[in-house]
This record gives structure tokens, C-alpha cells and sequence, in this order.
């Protein structure tokens, strides 16, 4: 055995007798939340690295020509980098990190602890018009699983340390620790015991202390409310949810779209072609819209929508307020394309933050139009530049609690709460009545393998049904005599019922024991009568790719105790409804112990 091996064997060991279970998951939540900063760090500063590059005077004379071939040298940068190095797909950091939840405990592939930290830099850094934040959570989460594959922790304190890692990326990314542990609640719809905040806490700090250590006190978003809400403000805000609510809607549409659009193409240089001259000719008619748009957020707040829009090829006049309020919307409608084309092009990243832009550009217009209507009434620009990232996040997300607090920290206060509340609850209510699911669980959940809050639907998703399927069951065929069945099916099974196939091995229908036990001992019908007399339908029929929630309503609807299980039509073996719910008081107890 390896010296290092039995050094962490004795680690372990010396773990066990003196700290307790409780004691070494606060460690552990200390050193994930710590892990995951750093790697938000990275992200940042390796993004900012490749930015200045880009940025040099010889290459600022002709960026705007360049926004052209930046994209393409960045996609093609990172589809070498899968191809030859990596080898694997990169998946969407929040949604593959659901899946794993779900379909595999908790245990997330190691290269995922690296791969996004290096792709997710070059697309943003190189024009694609995607976020930081799901590499971030896709890092933190895989060092998560990692390291407690690494301690031998239990399925639920895995759940718990990637829990840990997401509320640490966030906390980090935005210097936000209780919109960090919001959102992992929130959106990973975590079961987690009140005790178990703690340790979400101290992640939390742990990772934002990681991000001052390393950054200093400079945040992406920084603001001071200078305006607070008036109560005659309240309609405004509440048709501006609406708004938010449409916005949120127009943004998965596109999404779904442009995806299917492009994967079309079977061939991914053709995608990454196609995605990199779109994006070069959006970035080119609105270069705001490159990378991930924090500068455009900061400009907005400040007052400064000229250089929020950038220096455009367009000349217009910069004192016509109508101008600047159709290209701010603009911005909101092509940045959703821009950032689906990223993604169907090969890159990686994530949504959250194209959402803030997308918000933050759309409040501002919308309290442009209010105070240039002639109403008499003037509303805080700023106000509706952050609200406006909340309807979006809310809505787009399905996460209106993470909305309202990261707003309420970022801002360092909660005297915007009343219309951040609002604003969200109404964008939510309006995106989940067209769009039920966000873009994280739409095809987890079109697929059932998206966990939710409800215990019982979550200890079935993560079974498998694989490892359900009982295969000692004497196959016969319909031709097959029953004294043959008697002598190779009946004497050497322990069963009392048996599937009948036909040489394909598909499924044909059952026999039961007891349907032939009357003619067992009647010898004259041995040679006589085959297996198709006495062959009857079976009352339900599982299907290999059902979940095991669908299972279950098979047995309650048959009432049967044992369903045959077929793939393609073929004969795989049986369920057992003993079985089933023997297995699933077992995964109960691992997730809840």
C-alpha cells in the first residue's frame, strides 16, 4: 500500500476516535466553503487576465473588427481543449450538478472540479456573452462530492457539503452570504434540518473571507440606495413585474429555441461557426454585450446609461432619452440571444448573470419611460435598475427568494424589500404559469430526474431501477407442453409465476402457478396441452426507463406483487413489489440518518 495511502488511513482513524460526526462536518463545511472561494477567485481573476490581454492598445484600435474573430478564437480554443485534453462534454454547472443529485447521491465526475474553472474564463473572456456564477457552482459542487467521497461521508452530508459549496460560490461571487444560502435551498431544493444551517453559515463566511483575502473589498456589485421607496410608487412596480414576468418568458423561449435551432447540426464545427458569427455581428452592433455585463450593471446604477451602451457603430444624439431607451431595450432582447447562441456554440458558463443584465437594462428603460411620459411623476432610475434584477432573477430562475436577498445585500440595506418583494412575487407567479419549470429543470424534469422538496418523490428519484430487477425467473414459450414446463420451468424455480416469450425473447404475457396447479398431476395432459392455454396478460407492464415513482403507481394500480420489467419489448426480469418498498425504506434511511 502507498505510504500516502496509510498516512490517510491513520488520519482517518485518529478522525474517528477523537472528532465527532457533527464536529469534522463543520470542518468540512469550513474547508468546502474555502475551496469554493478559491475557485470563484480564480474564475475572476483568470477572466480579468485574458480581458487585459485583449485589451492592449495595439488590439483596442481595432477591437470592434475584432469582436468578429474573438468569439471564434475563444469557442475554438475550448472545443480543442474538449476534444483533446478533457474528452468529455461540459455540462451546464447547475443542472448537471441536479442531475447528480438525483440520478447519481450526490457523487459529481472530478473533472468537473476543474473543467469549467479553465473553459468558462476563455468564453467570457474572449466576447461570449454568458456568466461566472454555474462554473463556479459546477467547481465547488465537484470538490464537494469529492471530498466527501475522499472523508467516506454519508449520502445526506454529501448533499450537505454541496449545499455548502453552492451557498459558498454565491457568497463569494457577490460577497452575499444569505442569498448563498438561499439559493441552495432554494434552488437545489435541498432537505436540510435546521441544524444544518450552521454549517451552510460557515461556508458561507468561510468563502467570503477567501474572497477578501484574495480580492480585497471590491465587489462586481456595489451600490448605496440614495432613493427610497415611496408607497405611491406601488402601481408602477406592480405593472413593472408584469413586465419583468414577459421578459422572463421571452428569455427561456429563446433559450429552448435557439438550442433546437442548433442542434440541428449534427456536426459541432458547424454550431461553433455559425454560433461565433452571430455573436461576433450582436457584439459588433452593441459591445456591451461582451462577456458577462457587470460594467454595464454598474454604469446603469450609477447614472451613466451612455457608457452602458458602449460606443456602438449607430451615431445618435446622446440627449434624445427615446434613443437611448430603445437601444437599453434592445440590449435586454439581444442579450438573450446572444447568450443561448454562446451555449448552443459550445461555451460555457452560466445564466444567472446574463439575467442581472438583462433585469437591469430593462428597469432602467422602464423608469425612463415613466419620467419622460409627462406624467408629472419621476421614479429613482436606480430603484428600477435593481428591482429590475430581481423580476428577472426571479422569474428566469424560479428563485424570487434569491432575488429579494441578493438585491437587499447588495445593496446593503432592506429599504427597497416591500417593491422587491413584490416585483418578485409577480414575475415568478407570471413565468411558472407559462414556463413551469426553470431552464436549470426543464429537461431533468421532462426526463423525471428532477428532485423537488417533497421527501418521499426525492428518495425515488434517487433509486435505481436497475438495481430492482430480479432475474431468477424460468422463461417459457407458448408452444412450450406443460409437461416440459413442469420439468424445466416448475422443478427448479423457487417462484410461482413465469413470463412467457417467444425466441426474440420478447415479452408475450405470464403464467401462474396456481392457474396450473388443477392439471400438475394430470399426466394425460402433459403432451397434450401447451402454454399458450393457460398464458394470460400481465396487469401491468414496466418499462426499464420508467421511474420509480411511475413503478409504484403501476403496483398500486394492478394491485399485483410482482410486474414484469421489458426494454424494447424484450424480457429483462421482474419487480417485486416487496422488493421495491424494501429498497426504498433502505435509500429513506441513508438520506435521512
Amino acid at each position: 500500500m502507498p505510504t500516502t495511502k496509510k498516512i490517510f488511513k491513520k488520519i482517518l482513524i485518529w478522525r474517528y476516535r477523537h472528532i465527532s460526526e457533527r464536529q469534522f462536518i463543520y470542518i468540512l463545511s469550513i474547508l468546502v466553503g474555502f475551496l469554493a472561494g478559491l475557485g470563484t477567485v480564480f474564475l475572476k481573476n483568470f477572466t480579468h487576465y485574458i480581458q487585459l490581454l485583449l485589451s492592449i492598445d495595439y488590439l483596442e484600435n481595432y477591437k470592434r473588427s475584432l469582436y468578429f474573430i474573438f468569439p471564434i478564437i475563444g469557442l475554438l480554443i475550448i472545443a480543442v481543449i474538449k476534444k483533446v485534453w478533457l474528452k468529455k462534454h461540459i455540462g451546464h454547472g447547475i443542472s448537471s450538478t441536479l442531475y447528480a443529485i438525483s440520478k447519481k447521491k450526490g457523487v459529481i465526475p472530478k473533472y468537473n472540479m476543474y473543467a469549467a474553472l479553465l473553459t468558462a474564463p476563455i468564453t467570457v473572456g474572449f466576447g461570449g456573452s454568458v456568466g461566472l456564477q454555474g462554473p463556479a457552482v459546477s467547481a465547488g459542487t465537484a470538490l464537494a462530492s469529492y471530498t466527501s467521497q475522499l472523508f467516506h461521508m454519508n449520502t445526506k452530508t454529501r448533499m450537505l457539503l454541496i449545499g455548502c459549496a453552492t451557498a459558498g460560490a454565491m457568497s463569494s461571487m457577490f460577497k452575499a452570504p444569505i442569498a448563498g444560502i438561499v439559493f441552495a435551498l432554494e434552488v437545489f431544493s435541498l432537505d436540510i434540518a435546521f441544524v444544518s444551517l450552521i454549517p451552510l453559515l460557515l461556508a458561507s463566511v468561510a468563502a467570503i473571507v477567501t474572497s477578501y483575502l484574495f480580492l480585497g473589498s471590491d465587489v462586481l456589485l456595489g451600490f448605496e440606495l440614495n432613493d427610497k421607496f415611496e408607497i405611491n410608487e406601488i402601481g408602477f412596480y406592480t405593472i413593472f413585474g408584469i413586465f419583468t414576468g414577459i421578459i422572463s418568458v421571452y428569455f427561456s423561449v429563446v433559450y429552448f429555441a435557439i438550442r433546437k435551432f442548433f442542434y440541428q447540426f449534427e456536426k459541432r464545427f458547424v454550431r461553433l461557426i455559425i454560433g461565433s458569427v452571430v455573436i461576433g455581428f450582436i457584439l459588433y452592433l452593441m459591445p456591451s454585450l461582451y462577456g458577462e455585463g457587470y460594467g454595464l450593471i454598474n454604469n446603469l446604477l450609477k447614472g451613466n446609461h451612455i457608457a452602458a451602451i458602449g460606443n456602438t457603430p449607430f451615431s445618435f444624439d446622446e440627449n434624445n432619452i427615446w434613443v437611448v431607451i430603445i437601444l437599453l431595450l434592445l440590449i435586454t432582447f439581444f442579450k438573450a440571444i446572444a447568450m443561448s447562441t454562446t451555449f448552443a456554440a459550445g461555451g460555457v458558463g452560466g445564466i444567472f448573470i446574463p439575467t442581472l443584465v438583462m433585469g437591469s437594462a430593462l428597469g432602467n428603460a422602464f423608469a425612463k419611460i415613466i419620467n419622460n411620459m409627462g406624467f408629472g411623476f419621476e421614479v429613482s432610475e436606480a430603484n428600477f435598475t435593481l428591482i429590475g434584477m430581481t423580476g428577472l432573477m426571479a422569474g428566469v430562475l424560479h428563485a424570487p427568494l434569491t432575488a429579494i436577498f441578493l438585491i437587499a445585500e447588495i445593496t446593503g440595506g432592506y429599504d427597497l424589500f416591500v417593491p422587491l418583494m413584490l416585483v418578485a412575487a409577480i414575475s415568478f407567479s407570471f413565468t411558472k404559469y407559462f414556463v413551469s419549470k426553470s431552464i436549470y429543470t426543464y429537461k431533468l424534469a421532462q426526463r423525471g430526474e428532477l428532485i423537488t422538496h417533497n421527501k418521499d418523490k426525492n428518495v425515488m428519484m434517487m433509486m435505481q431501477i436497475d438495481r430492482l430487477i430480479e432475474t431468477n425467473f424460468k422463461s417459457v414459450y407458448p408452444e412450450m407442453l406443460l409437461g416440459d414446463m413442469l420439468k424445466k420451468a416448475v422443478a427448479k424455480s423457487a417462484r410461482n409465476i413465469f413470463p412467457v416469450i417467444n425466441k426474440e425473447k420478447q415479452f408475450l404475457g405470464i403464467v401462474l402457478l396456481d392457474d396450473i396447479r388443477p392439471v400438475m398431476f394430470d399426466t394425460e395432459m402433459y403432451n397434450s396441452v401447451t402454454i399458450e392455454t393457460y398464458m394470460k396478460a400481465a396487469p401491468e407492464i414496466i418499462l426499464q426507463t420508467d421511474s420509480v415513482e411511475k413503478v409504484m403507481k403501476k403496483f398500486k394500480v394492478s394491485g399485483a406483487w410482482n410486474l414484469p420489467v421489458v426494454k424494447n419489448g424484450k424480457y429483462v426480469g421482474f419487480i417485486s413489489k416487496s422488493k421495491l418498498l424494501s429498497a426504498y425504506r433502505t435509500k429513506l434511511i441513508e438520506v435521512t440518518a
